[in-house]
């Protein structure tokens, strides 16, 4: 089967052909209809977890799929051949992904039968961006009516963000270029802030004098998420993906919050699933590439140039 891996920690990824892999006890054979690429897919092949986990090699990228099950290995109960099935395909050794035309996978992995409402693409789509997103909106705790800014509010995760707080009642700043100021304010944003002009603080401070109640940060660094954070008001939460909080500072403001670190279960993707059949999610994916295509992506998403959520089809 063709795949797409690494032979090395933070080699380029390259088109590869490996045995088409069995199922062994507990786990799933699926043949992949859709794979979602997310920035920490190429982390892992840069060698992140290196000291924390046994990875195998060539090792095949990818964690957010959905496709269809080939086969089970002995003591699978929950799914059968045949299920169309979408989640977590991450497990360990790292190295089994599916950006793949095959991947096995444990059946105790965060995986769920796919709703007729929602299609491959959506589903890939949906897992780690989807549950992260809702986590933390659902993490910040605010009454209707509060008001939060989304830094990096036009990627997978900040656009699920900024939906999933409007559908609390949240009032959401958004930051985004110039020409996707568009495109928050339709997803529900009050306002939109260029962080390309100027930063993202010095322009909340000027718009928004008084603070804010929450903050959501998804790219800043630890001197600006400092300086974002010190407008969130006594009480309110200010969360950042990228670990540079410090929660000593944050204590210091009275703020909850801090680094955050996605604690995912079936609840919470089954919750995602009820906001988008519901239609108060739109599912944002930007773009859907052949497995051919995703050396060259992944070299983009590696410098910082890639484009929104990106899936890869594979039927």
């Amino acid at each position: 089967m063709r795949a797409a891996a690494v032979q090395s920690f933070g080699a380029k990824v390259e088109l590869i052909d490996v045995p088409k892999p069995q199922p062994g006890k507990d786990q799933l054979l699926v043949k992949i209809s859709a794979a979602a690429i997310n920035p920490f897919d190429w982390k892992v092949a840069n060698g992140i977890l290196k000291d924390k986990a046994p990875h195998v090699f060539p090792l095949i990228l990818g964690n957010d799929a959905a496709g269809v099950v080939e086969s089970c290995g002995e003591g699978v109960t929950d799914f059968a051949i045949g299920d169309r099935i979408f989640g977590q395909f991450l497990h360990m050794p790292l190295g089994e992904g599916p950006y793949a035309e095959y991947a096995r996978v444990p059946a105790s992995n965060l995986l769920i039968k796919l709703p007729e409402a929602l299609t491959v693409f959506q589903a890939a789509a949906l897992p780690t961006a989807g549950m992260t997103a809702l986590q933390m909106v659902e993490n910040l705790d605010l009454p209707k009516g509060a008001t939060i800014l989304i830094v990096g509010a036009t990627g997978g995760v900040g656009s699920f963000a900024v939906q999933l707080a409007v559908a609390r009642g949240l009032k959401v700043i958004a930051t985004a270029r110039p020409a996707k100021a568009a495109a928050m304010i339709k997803l529900g944003a009050i306002a939109t802030i260029d962080h390309t002009a100027s930063p993202a603080s010095e322009q909340l401070h000027k718009l928004y004098p008084g603070g804010i109640d929450g903050l959501i940060d998804l790219m800043s660094n630890a001197a600006e998420f400092s300086a974002l954070s010190a407008q969130v008001k006594q009480g309110g939460t200010a969360y950042t993906t990228a670990f540079v909080a410090d929660d000593s500072e944050l204590q210091k403001r009275s703020l909850k919050g801090g680094n955050f670190e996605l604690a995912a279960d079936q609840a919470l993707l089954e919750r995602l699933v009820d906001h988008v059949v519901a239609g108060r999610v739109v599912v944002p994916v930007d773009q859907i590439i052949s497995l051919d295509e995703v050396p060259e992506n992944i070299e983009q998403s590696r410098a910082g140039r890639s484009a929104g959520k990106t899936l890869i089809k594979f039927d």
